[in-house]
């Protein structure tokens, strides 16, 4: 370590204490300088993804492991030291690791609410960040990360990892080219079936070894009443973002990489509804969203449902779980697997490929120059804001029926058919459609040079979110 170990202790201390950002300044690294990494959230991404990304890389050294689990944190350190050879340290506080002067990087797979404020803690502490996907918990909350790592010369990798799959620019510029005519609208879908995370008569109970304070972090503290604490949050509004976001980003970039949009949507506007179980999750279980955007509308479709009552089936769309399918006027892409089709459904073309978004990452560590990352932290703003949208939408929306629905959705004939889709499948679950069990959003304007929305304060909000002290994101739009 550059700083001995009492020094950082007394300075690990004070700054939290006093809920200071523990600023620092990276090491000035050279192409053949051994990196020192650090990683926060050790659950499966963390363990499985984030350390050997960063470990099994020449050159890269994980050094600490954080998590507010004492048990998981130790179990993992235990484990890395099996496998790789050499012992980490280990933090319950993630701000105790970032303030040390040696690591370099941080891999960032902590939950979607905690995305925004570690990494930007992270960037305070001249650390570059590779953060999971979806970028943030809110539209603002993405903004103030792109300027902390803007105002601290830190890079940031977001990860939508297709950014990173050499065969999906190649057939984007082919499909630019004009093989298959006009894009006229593309469709993206989840179909990942899920179960209901519970529902309980009293809180769960939870364990010493958690520090529960910092497990909420910006999430509001409470009871839960769901059966599991960790990642079952994804499918609750206070700390997850549901499958058309924490999923549906990944869709959705690939979606806007097409298009070559940097815009929000002109309008958006989402249908859906939690059906069948009466669980502690309050996000969508089956949900459509049209994104119109000026060159070709983007829809999403999520199906965390089996295709009928009584059924294993998994719902497809053209015999794919999920992915993307960008119709045009000569056939359609299918995307990520990049493979062409004509008007009938003939293969006319496929395109090989991979890549490492983890290599990336490093790679323009060692450069120092953030366009050589793949899916830089603003191409993940971007993309993420979108996914927020539609879902704002969903949340202030009320609760219809079929035929109020289907009015609102006539003017555009695509995203029409998704919706007869839709109303196909709830039924097959025997939902009566025609009571008011839909939860039927609003068209919402947007409003791009503001990132937010037009004439709705209800909606823009859920903009700007909620933190709890004292983990709240800062402003840097100064």
């Amino acid at each position: 370590m550059s700083i001995s170990r009492r020094q950082f202790i007394k300075r690990s201390a004070a700054a939290t204490a006093l809920g200071l950002p523990m600023v620092a300044s990276s090491r000035v690294l050279g192409a053949n300088d051994e990196i020192l990494a650090g990683v926060v959230g050790l659950g499966g991404r963390g363990s499985h993804a984030h350390i050997p990304g960063l470990q099994g890389q020449k050159g890269v050294t994980v050094v600490a492991l954080s998590d507010p689990d004492k048990q998981k944190l130790g179990s993992r350190a235990e484990q890395f030291e099996k496998k790789y050879g050499h012992k980490v340290d280990g933090y319950q506080d993630m701000r105790k690791m970032f303030v040390r002067k040696d690591i370099d990087v941080i891999g960032n797979a902590t939950q979607n609410y905690w995305h925004g404020l570690s990494t930007i803690w992270a960037c305070q502490a001249g650390k570059h960040v590779y953060v999971e996907k979806p970028l943030s918990h809110y539209i603002w909350e993405g903004r103030q990360m792109v300027n902390a790592a803007r105002k601290h010369n830190c890079l940031v990798q977001c990860g939508t990892q297709r950014r990173s799959q050499k065969n999906i620019p190649e057939a984007i510029k082919w499909l630019r080219e004009g093989h298959l005519g006009k894009i006229t609208c593309i469709t993206a879908f989840a179909n990942k079936p899920r179960g209901s995370i519970g529902k309980r008569d009293t809180p769960l109970e939870i364990p010493d070894y958690i520090d529960y304070d910092m497990w909420c972090g910006p999430a509001k503290k409470g009871p839960i009443y769901r059966n599991r604490l960790q990642y079952d949050c994804s499918f609750c509004w206070n700390t997850g973002d549901g499958e058309s976001c924490n999923q549906g980003v990944h869709e959705v970039d690939v979606a806007r990489w097409v298009l070559g949009e940097t815009s929000l949507p002109r309008r958006v506007m989402s249908i859906g509804g939690r059906f069948v179980w009466d669980d502690a999750a309050d996000v969508p279980n089956t949900q459509i969203i049209c994104y119109d955007f000026p060159t070709a509308p983007i829809l999403y479709e999520v199906h965390n449902m089996r295709a009928a009552k009584g059924s294993n089936e998994i719902p497809t769309f053209r015999g794919v779980r999920t992915g993307v399918a960008v119709d045009c006027e000569g056939g359609w892409l299918s995307l990520p697997g990049c493979v062409a089709y004509d008007k009938n459904g003939k293969k006319i073309k496929s395109f090989p490929g991979g890549g490492n978004h983890f290599v990336n990452f490093i790679d323009a560590v060692k450069s120092g120059k953030k366009e050589d990352l793949n899916a830089d932290v603003l191409v993940g703003h971007l993309s993420t804001r979108i996914t927020h949208t539609g879902n704002i939408s969903y949340r202030v929306g009320e609760k219809a029926g079929q035929a109020a629905c289907a009015k609102q959705v006539k003017g555009v004939p695509v995203f029409k058919e998704m919706y007869d889709r839709f109303v196909k499948h709830v039924k097959a679950h025997e939902i009566d459609v025609d009571a008011k069990t839909i939860t039927l959003g609003p068209w919402l304007e947007c409003d791009d040079a503001n990132e937010c929305f037009k004439n709705h304060d209800e909606a823009n909000k859920l903009v700007k979110g909620f933190y709890r002290e004292p983990y709240v994101v800062p402003d840097l739009s100064a």
